[in-house]
């Protein structure tokens, strides 16, 4: 039955083939196009509507269209969108506040996506080594972990298969296992380390969740050697996991936070804050962005922290999550081939025994998007906080019928 469902979703595709000969071969795109989007749904160029469980990769944490997003969109649009970061933008000055606000830190610079977050947490830890006197600053990141596709935050990601043909890779980067104090604790003889980077939730990897108090030991171990920890809060942060930052749950404090993705809803923007220490190695000249945190970005994004605030949609997410999770146990709970079911608010993830081939293109046959990650044997969603009960329900059961047809 997948099989004929596979086929006939694949001739229509085929028979609506989308051109792309202007386009660099960078990625090998599923057989859909979206032409429209509304809340939780999107329909394609022939009409048909889907749930979406993915939000663009966490990003459309508000849903498509929101009302409210749409609005400052336009206001913004008629109003101003870039001058340059050599002047003052009252935008930004706001956004940032709000920002330091939510997160518990000092300051922020803003800058357009998660990969240059990532670049700008990168070179703090450099000036704070020179502070510090060392010469060869090395940043302590994690196996399965992902960080972005420039070259230092690639050679920050521990995936070698992301790696392979872009060596030789910055140096300096000791990647260890997830999960794993002891394999951290080891490192504390090395004098040139000088910060931890690390995913609350890993995002990539499957939606790994790590065990209780392995944040707060990081943290721990970040005070007693005077290393600097960084939290990339790019896929779990602006309320997705029930909190703002997925780190807050634990109960402490980093020294720089990245995020990006549901901060702008789809307006590229991201953001490194810091605090403490952190804050003020920054200065005039030693870094920068032509687009970072312009006018337009600033002012959606403070809309974004806004309706969040106003509609409670932290909270939301917990209790939306909570009621998807029930529902999937429900349907995949007694299911042989069904590993896991895990997941902090809505960032979840269906473990499966093993590959199911094209297993994204069967659930769009069904109208519903989703995304398959962890190696290939990972249903991961990551829907937005507008989500109906009803498509929470559908989702659930959507997912049982596809994995159920697995056996």
């Amino acid at each position: 039955m997948l099989k004929n469902l596979l086929d006939r979703f694949n001739k229509k595709a085929k028979k609506n083939a989308y051109p792309e000969p202007a386009l660099m071969n960078s990625y090998a795109r599923l057989p859909v196009s979206f032409v429209r989007g509304e809340g939780a749904a999107l329909w394609d160029a022939d009409g048909k509507q889907y749930i979406d469980a993915l939000g663009g990769i966490a990003v459309t944490f508000l849903g498509h269209c929101h009302p409210d997003i749409s609005q400052s969109i336009s206001l913004q649009a008629n109003t101003l969108l870039h001058t340059s970061n050599l002047f003052h933008i009252p935008a930004q000055a706001k956004l940032g506040e709000k920002f330091c606000q939510i997160s518990g830190m000092d300051k922020v610079f803003f800058c357009n996506s998660g990969a240059e977050a990532n670049e700008a947490a990168i070179k703090i830890t450099r000036l704070y080594a020179r502070e510090k006197g060392i010469s060869i600053p090395t940043v302590v990141t994690f196996n399965n972990s992902f960080h972005g596709r420039t070259l230092a935050t690639l050679s920050a990601t521990g995936n070698t298969a992301i790696q392979k043909n872009f060596e030789p890779l910055v140096e300096d980067f000791i990647h260890v296992d997830y999960n794993d104090l002891e394999a951290v604790s080891a490192l504390t003889d090395n004098p040139n380390i000088v910060a931890i980077m690390v995913e609350p939730i890993q995002g990539e990897a499957g939606i790994v969740i790590p065990d209780e108090g392995y944040l707060a030991g990081i943290r721990q171990l970040c005070d007693d050697n005077d290393w600097l920890m960084i939290t990339d809060e790019i896929q779990t942060g602006m309320g997705r996991t029930g909190a703002w930052f997925a780190h807050q749950s634990d109960g402490i404090v980093p020294d720089v936070i990245t995020a990006a993705k549901a901060l702008g809803n789809g307006i590229p923007i991201g953001a490194c804050a810091a605090k403490g220490k952190a804050a003020h190695l920054i200065s005039p000249g030693s870094h920068g962005t032509t687009f970072g945190g312009n006018p337009f970005a600033s002012h959606v994004a403070h809309s974004v922290i806004e309706v969040i605030e106003d509609n409670d949609y932290v909270n939301k997410a917990a209790e939306l999550g909570s009621l998807l999770k029930k529902q999937l146990q429900q349907h995949l709970g007694t299911f042989d081939h069904v590993t896991d079911i895990r997941g902090r608010g809505l960032m979840l993830a269906i473990e499966l025994d093993k590959v199911y081939p094209d297993l994204a293109t069967v659930f769009l046959e069904h109208g519903l998007v989703v995304n398959i990650t962890g190696g290939g044997k990972v249903i991961r969603l990551l829907p937005a906080v507008v989500t109906t009960e009803k498509q929470i329900k559908t989702i659930a059961s959507t997912i049982g019928s596809v994995v159920e047809q697995l056996r």
